[in-house]
């Protein structure tokens, strides 16, 4: 299982890779693994302002669909198009190719609330 240092985490097991004021968002590849082959990729929050922990998409594996939950408080920018033909990049690729959103977060201080890598793993591992 990786988990990238340079990137910070929730316990909902996303993962977060912010620049300037745009943070990248995908789910870990912990996350990927207990989901199983993952089928639909849905967001239909682009244009939406959030606020964290609000659910901006789903995501629906052969045996389950899981709600996707915004990391910090912003809006939704974009979405990763490429998952709407090819959502299996989220397993293949969980920090790379198979990134979801992108927000404009509107509150840097929640970056703060974010877990290092470290505390990501203590996470996991229980």
């Amino acid at each position: 299982m990786k988990i990238p240092k340079d990137l910070k985490y929730t316990n909902d097991h996303e993962w977060v890779k912010i620049d300037g004021d745009v943070a990248t968002v995908g789910i870990t590849d912990f996350a990927q693994g207990e989901l199983g082959d993952i089928v639909y990729v849905e967001v239909e929050t682009v244009d939406e302002t959030l606020e964290r922990e609000e659910v901006f998409g789903t995501v629906e594996a052969v045996k389950t669909v899981s709600d996707l939950f915004t990391p910090l408080s912003g809006e939704i920018i974009e979405f990763n198009q490429s998952l709407e033909d090819e959502p299996e990049k989220v397993n293949s690729d969980p920090y790379g190719e198979g990134w979801m959103v992108k927000i404009r977060f509107s509150d840097a201080s929640q970056i703060d609330d974010l877990l290092s890598a470290e505390e990501y793993a203590e996470v996991v591992e229980g």
